[in-house]
């Protein structure tokens, strides 16, 4: 009787391979997403910061070891810490909703009723399917409807929503609803334009190509809205 094959049996060429290694590299090629949220477990938590960097940095150590490297040597003995500090504090810290930005809303006393755009807007994030940088620029806009908010506040919104493993869409969406939720109103637009490390430094290797993902709520579904905001973005404001 012929052996049903399995995704773990399939033989290609006389050579056995595992299907399921396929879908996963595919995945991550594909630049699939799942959800708007970031996938994150119950216990995400119950971990202190400082017992999830030392766990991570045994972990790392381990990583280093089965590669190959001589953690003896001056220069790479520090390094398990100093990755795990660098995960927990500084590019994931934006799984932790502890770190979120207060934002602090003011009455719009000077009437101003017309589009805010803050541009050029750069951040470092990390993509989640191989934990290499994304790096780019964020547009944001939107139109007061009686409060407006500080404009470090925008910088700081993207930064926290980039410092977790992310696909740029979700980046996006995370950004554009967090915002809509703040201001109390659906007048939101979202540009990102960013570099994928994972398409620049492995599988394709191309370094020119940049990716755009957009968000438009409320009046920026309108043309003439959403043509007024394309257009600031065209403006030159290097100084």
């Amino acid at each position: 009787m012929k052996q049903k094959e399995t995704l773990s049996n399939i033989r290609l060429n006389g050579d056995k391979i595992d299907l399921s290694d396929v879908l996963i590299d595919e995945m991550g090629d594909n630049h699939v997403s799942t959800s708007v949220d970031t996938p994150m477990r119950e216990d995400a938590f119950v971990l202190t910061d400082a017992e999830k960097i030392h766990a991570i940095e045994k972990h790392f150590r381990s990583i280093m070891e089965i590669m190959g490297l001589d953690l003896n040597d001056d220069s790479l003995k520090g390094t398990p810490k100093r990755v795990a500090k660098m995960y927990i504090k500084e590019i994931f810290s934006g799984l932790n909703p502890a770190n979120k930005p207060n934002v602090a809303l003011f009455e719009n006393k000077y009437k101003y009723n017309e589009m805010l755009v803050e541009k050029n807007i750069s951040f470092y994030s990390n993509c989640e399917h191989h934990f290499v940088p994304i790096i780019g620029k964020a547009h944001l806009a939107y139109i007061s409807n009686g409060k407006v908010i500080g404009l470090s506040k925008l910088n700081r919104l993207v930064q926290f929503y980039a410092k977790r493993p992310q696909v740029q869409e979700r980046l996006t969406m995370q950004i554009g609803t967090d915002l809509q939720k703040v201001l109390g109103t659906e007048d939101v637009a979202i540009v990102i334009d960013a570099k994928h490390l994972c398409v620049a430094s492995r599988g394709v290797e191309d370094d020119t190509s940049s990716t755009i993902t957009a968000f438009y709520g409320g009046k920026f579904k309108e043309e003439k809205t959403k043509n007024e905001f394309l257009k600031y973005l065209e403006l030159k404001t290097e100084f």
